[in-house]
């Protein structure tokens, strides 16, 4: 579908960045909204990923800029095949809160986030990056739907192999 909500439909606030488990986030996302004949309001936080690695660089902006035109991109290639409403928003800051800001201005239902998943490197890298879906569900007052990674052979499994209304997507979270 394309990138216009409609204004009495139920929204859907959907935190995303670029990994694989955010195109199962959108997945689960788009399928929910479609049940729920619901809009979807996808936001990317800016991250530290998103900025090239040298600050010297004369066009550090412009490919900042560049990225973030891609990861949209991206979302509308993976929700093209939906008939979901859906619309793109990118801000600055703590990514718990402006999901929770988010979800405030526009009073959506629910807020839906991934998860990088358990283990010992899990729990490492949430020493250095904290987990957004923990942060958004103690912040908010809505419910938050965490939506676990996919496992390498979930593409196979045939429990979705024949199902026509499953989304066709897979990836991110936190």
């Amino acid at each position: 579908m394309t990138e216009q909500p409609h204004a009495e439909a139920a929204t859907l606030v959907v935190g995303y960045t670029r990994d694989r488990a955010s195109e199962h986030v959108l997945a689960v996302a788009a399928d929910l909204g479609r049940r729920l004949r619901a809009q979807l309001r996808v936001v990317h936080v800016i991250e530290a990923d998103d900025y090239p690695a040298d600050p010297d660089s004369p066009d550090w902006e412009q490919q900042a800029q560049r990225t973030v035109r891609e990861h949209r991109d991206h979302v509308a290639r993976a929700l093209a095949a939906t008939d979901v409403p859906w619309d793109y928003e990118v801000r600055r800051g703590n990514p718990a809160s402006e999901l929770a800001q988010l979800a405030e201005e526009h009073d959506a239902l629910l807020i839906i986030v991934g998860s990088r998943g358990e283990g010992f490197r899990t729990a490492l890298s949430r020493l250095i990056e904290p987990s957004v879906s923990h942060g958004a569900i103690q912040i908010q007052h809505r419910p938050v739907l965490v939506v676990p990674p996919t496992k390498p052979d979930a593409a196979s499994d045939s429990r979705t192999e024949n199902r026509s209304d499953s989304p066709g997507l897979v990836d991110r979270a936190d």
